[in-house]
């Protein structure tokens, strides 16, 4: 468990809060899918995938995501419950380099340093498999998690994208941690 105190721009301290981070397997995929599609649904704007096209899935499906070898998918816990969801797993164009995707924070647990935790949890994972950076994409309207990548210290790239339709009005772009030379 990691204790973490947050304080936002303006300075204000906000309590400690104690975090749990859990490694979810796939006998675990009802969590996983439920975290998943809370997460979908709370913030549609910020993932590639809608909560219509994940919730089509199979439980076979949900299991495999979670099986996937050479993948994470990690839970934070705060005070007994499921407060926020990240997955790492090697990069889609690089195999190298590791991804932190689908990265979540409950709206009742944001601005207590669930994130961080859930960063830092994918970050441990990236260096322990030996990828060489940790790379992301992050919507430009969404100043929340661009702070939070600068604090774990992501970098951006210079890469840009666009979401899928129907969001593909909303921009991305791509930071990158690197793990070593």
């Amino acid at each position: 468990m990691t204790a973490v105190r947050v304080t936002d721009p303006g300075g204000t301290w906000h309590a400690a809060v104690m975090v749990r981070i859990e490694r979810l397997g796939g006998e675990q995929w009802t969590r996983g899918r439920d975290l998943r599609m809370r997460a979908l649904r709370d913030a549609p704007d910020a993932f590639w995938a809608t909560a219509d096209e994940e919730a089509a899935l199979s439980p076979a499906q949900w299991r495999a995501r979670l099986e996937r070898a050479g993948a994470v998918t990690v839970v934070a816990v705060v005070d007994g419950t499921d407060a926020g969801l990240a997955v790492g797993a090697p990069h889609h164009d690089a195999p190298d380099d590791a991804g932190l995707y689908a990265l979540w924070v409950a709206p009742g647990s944001r601005g207590r340093g669930v994130g961080d935790a859930l960063v830092a949890a994918v970050v441990a994972w990236a260096r322990s498999a030996g990828h060489r950076r940790l790379r992301l994409e992050v919507a430009d309207h969404n100043a929340h998690a661009v702070r939070l990548y600068e604090r774990a210290g992501f970098i951006a790239t210079g890469a840009q994208g666009r979401l899928p339709p129907p969001r593909d009005h909303l921009t991305e772009h791509e930071r990158a941690l690197v793990l070593r030379s």
